[in-house]
């Protein structure tokens, strides 16, 4: 990472039957990628899988929803109302955590 990213947010956590969750938000630089100034992934999923149960993330610029192998765009209003959802979707024994 350059100099120029700051890292705000980076938390993972492995559970006992196989699934990830991981957090990360970075403040970037603003870009016609990133106009927020801000990179971030919701993530929770089978460690190792090729798709996520359900990720919230921009990394390639467009804010997107992935659900296993679905990726649907999706309109950004800011990282709480994304984090809420994405928290919402979590089995109800791992939303304690988050």
């Amino acid at each position: 990472m350059g100099d120029d990213v700051e890292v705000l947010e980076d938390e993972i956590q492995a559970y006992d039957d196989g699934t990830v969750v991981r957090i990360r938000i970075l403040d970037v630089p603003d870009s016609d990628q990133y106009p927020e100034g801000i990179k971030y992934a919701f993530h929770y999923g089978e460690a190792g899988a090729e798709e996520p149960i359900i990720r919230f993330d921009n990394h390639h610029g467009p804010h997107e929803l992935h659900i296993g192998g679905q990726v649907f765009e999706i309109e950004y209003e800011g990282l709480q109302p994304l984090y809420r959802a994405w928290r919402a979707a979590l089995p109800p024994e791992k939303r304690i955590e988050w």
